[in-house]
């Protein structure tokens, strides 16, 4: 059995997989996923998993250099920002822009990650760093 905070074996492999700038976003129930971007959908139920718990799990193996959310969440959902804000790696400093820029950002994702948080704006994009 895997050892570590991340047991789902698909999640691994996505991350495994990734190269460097490649994107995937952490999202809410409700973030439209475009048509042609992989949808990983985890959500079972309203808040089971959360977008808090999903983010820490998915950087335990993910090494970042970017983090993307819509500007709204800071008015929104300060509750889920602050979490957030605590968890991401000290270096990374996130980037907000419009909710329409980020949902037109999704389109270059290599996959959504749709998690059962029923709470707005939960959403980032992360940007695949190196470990070197």
């Amino acid at each position: 059995m895997k050892r570590g905070e991340l047991l789902n074996s698909y999640l691994s492999g996505l991350i495994a997989d990734l190269g460097h700038k490649d994107k995937i976003v952490i999202a809410d129930a409700g973030l439209p996923v475009p048509d042609r971007v992989e949808k990983i959908d985890l959500a079972v139920s309203c808040g089971l998993p959360g977008f808090i718990g999903t983010l820490k799990a998915v950087l335990s193996e993910y090494q970042i250099e970017a983090g993307i959310m819509a500007e709204d969440i800071k008015a929104e959902n300060p509750r889920i920002l602050d979490e957030t804000l605590k968890i991401l790696p000290a270096e990374i400093e996130p980037e907000y822009i419009s909710h329409k820029e980020f949902k037109r950002l999704t389109e270059d994702c290599r996959a959504v990650i749709r998690t059962g948080e029923c709470s707005p704006y939960a959403n980032i994009v992360l940007v695949a760093g190196v470990t070197f």
